[in-house]
């Protein structure tokens, strides 16, 4: 069965969410219902990442995340830390974290890699080509789905570089980041190509931009969060049928009836 991650925003300016989670007692409550709902992980997040971004200090997301990485983990709940700074990957772990997610890859920042190869903890690495100041002047592909896959492909290799055990290791196509609208389309319809990397995969499509647009497009009606977490439950199982490992969402209950449907139609 494809994982469900649920995501947890502790930040003020996340582009679905912000501003909803910064008490951490509120946050916490509502990782407990994600994984009341069937989340297998929360995924919290002290940095936004949206288009437009600016870079959080290291101090204050830590002082935004660890508090809830703390008490999550005290539940016995399995905890990912996204997080692009080495720093709080590290603080998040000694927390109880046990997967670090970061979506640039290690490109972020330098001493990550190698920080958290002396951790233990699994590591996703997304595909990334840039802060979320400028990402879009750099979305420029000739076949996007397998130049992904390929720059992916050189974050193995600097992952096992640094002393991270392949086993250790998720992928993270980065639907979203650099990319625009058709070309999110077209690495989702190419996930083979990052799948046959040989490690798991995770995908999120949760609430954003290219799926408000082909909302948009089909319809005249309002784009409200309810039909765009529907389109995430929908692109999220059409994802776990290309062979996803997990999904992560903001509507757990959503995608994971959504997996249900379509596993019970494959028989599984």
């Amino acid at each position: 069965m494809t994982g469900i991650w649920g995501i947890l925003n502790v930040t003020p300016d996340s582009f679905s969410d912000g501003g909803r989670y910064t008490d951490p007692d509120v946050a916490v409550a509502h990782a407990r219902m994600l994984r009341a709902q069937g989340a297998t992980v929360i995924d919290v997040g002290g940095e936004s990442t949206r288009p437009g971004a600016e870079r959080v200090p290291a101090d204050e997301e830590q002082r935004r995340v660890l508090p809830v990485v703390e008490a999550l983990s005290a539940d016995g709940i399995p905890v990912s830390i996204d997080t692009l700074n080495a720093s709080t990957a590290v603080a998040a772990v000694h927390a109880g974290a046990r997967i670090v997610n970061d979506v640039s890859g290690g490109l972020a920042d330098e001493r990550m890699l190698s920080a958290v190869a002396d951790t233990g903890a699994d590591v996703v690495l997304g595909h990334w080509r840039g802060p979320s100041s400028d990402m879009y002047a750099r979305a420029q592909y000739a076949r996007v789905a397998r130049e992904v896959a390929s720059e992916l492909r050189a974050r193995i290799g600097a992952a096992a570089a640094a002393g991270i055990a392949p086993a250790r290791l998720i992928l993270d196509p980065g639907v979203g980041f650099a990319k625009s609208g058709e070309q999110n389309w077209e690495v989702l319809r190419g996930l083979d190509e990052t799948v046959a990397l040989g490690h798991r995969v995770l995908v999120g499509t949760s609430r954003k931009r290219f799926l408000t647009e082909a909302l948009a497009a089909a319809s005249t009606h309002e784009v409200t969060e309810r039909r765009r977490d529907l389109a995430t439950a929908v692109t999220s199982a059409l994802a776990a049928r290309a062979g996803a490992w997990a999904v992560r969402v903001h509507d757990v209950a959503a995608t994971r009836d959504a997996l249900a449907i379509v596993g019970a139609w494959d028989g599984a």
